[in-house]
């Protein structure tokens, strides 16, 4: 029979007209973009199967029906054909991934590192380390505390310089019966440690300390690390041996060092330790640093005085100990060669890579 052009097409015959290249629209995507493109031709607003979509209206209420599960199997063809595809591009991408080459996750950075631990943090690493290797624990402590911490359980008289407010800076106090500051050394920490555990003790504190100081050799905020020992029997010489292996160990075997007798309120006896000069070894009487003494002072010690223990309830009949102090900017001052203190708190960058 011949075909009439003028027969009405048949709208089953339309979609699955529609859905004849469907398999092949897809299998050319080759990427995300052309996976959207190929499903827009489909289902998109302009879409074949959409424009079918609109046809039911014109169709006799029989043939409705048909034609819209035909349609709707279309559409679940369309999402059908999509989602083969998505996943066939991630199979390839994830191929295209496994054939490069590998990379090596434990290779160091390209760029070279710009940042280094501050010099003085430096130093006092090391000074933990090498009292951490005697045996010392580290203890720490709030860098504002009470008057009586820092003054009067150490023994200091009320007439004593360092209670003047020119060289130590009071906070205010919520208590009138209380004096409050901000520390002016570490001691505070070994107070609170005697008060807190029974003997033996064996401290170091570093941390921050704040004096109203400000020259070449001194800031008004620096680095301190006191260190206590505690127990039965504790002498003089454990004292001196323990200072002189802790320099040996920072400075190197060449070290020479000298105690001088001196006073500080919770010592006694009390003693600052010198070293040889550590830029002309003590041969050179023109020297700079130790102006041609051959020596230079590196910290304050001596043997706990037995008021402060008095203080936080210990025996001094039956304990006696040793304390020392020194400060970390001195002795970063000395390892680097800095002539002014405020250069190390300057934070100037060339400074600061040139050590």
């Amino acid at each position: 029979m011949a075909h009439d052009p003028n027969q009405t097409p048949d709208p089953l015959a339309e979609i699955e007209a529609a859905l004849v290249d469907l398999g092949r629209a897809f299998d050319a995507a080759h990427d995300d973009n052309d996976l959207r493109q190929v499903t827009a031709r489909y289902l998109g607003k302009e879409g074949t199967v959409t424009a079918l979509t609109r046809r039911i209206a014109e169709l006799p209420g029989p043939a409705r029906k048909p034609f819209g599960q035909k349609l709707n199997e279309a559409k679940a063809a369309v999402e059908r054909a999509r989602g083969e595809a998505e996943l066939r591009l991630k199979t390839e991408a994830r191929a295209r991934d496994l054939g490069q080459p590998a990379v090596d996750i434990t290779l160091p950075g390209r760029r070279p590192a710009r940042g280094r631990v501050h010099p003085i943090m430096r130093v006092l690493h090391e000074v933990i380390d090498v009292f951490a290797g005697l045996g010392f624990d580290v203890a720490e402590g709030p860098e504002v505390d009470l008057a009586v911490n820092n003054f009067d359980r150490l023994g200091f008289p009320p007439d004593h310089p360092a209670m003047d407010m020119h060289d130590s800076f009071f906070l205010p106090s919520g208590d009138p019966g209380q004096k409050v500051l901000l520390r002016t050394h570490t001691s505070t920490v070994q107070v609170r440690e005697m008060l807190s555990h029974p003997p033996p003790i064996q401290v170091i504190c570093p941390g921050a300390v704040f004096r109203r100081d400000d020259d070449v050799t001194h800031s008004p905020m620096f680095f301190q690390l006191e260190g206590l020992l505690v127990d039965e029997r504790v002498t003089l010489a454990e004292l001196r041996g323990v200072l002189d292996a802790f320099l040996v160990r920072l400075f190197g075997s060449s070290i020479r060092t000298r105690f001088r007798a001196s006073y500080f309120p919770f010592v006694e006896p009390g003693a600052e330790l010198d070293v040889s000069c550590l830029i002309c070894g003590g041969h050179d009487a023109g020297c700079r640093v130790c102006k041609g003494t051959g020596w230079l002072e590196v910290l304050g010690c001596g043997m706990v005085h037995p008021v402060v223990f008095e203080q936080v309830g210990y025996d001094p009949e039956r304990y006696t100990g040793f304390a020392f102090g020194m400060g970390i900017d001195r002795l970063a001052m000395l390892r680097y060669g800095v002539t002014d203190i405020r250069y190390l708190y300057d934070n100037d960058p060339r400074f600061l890579a040139s050590l």
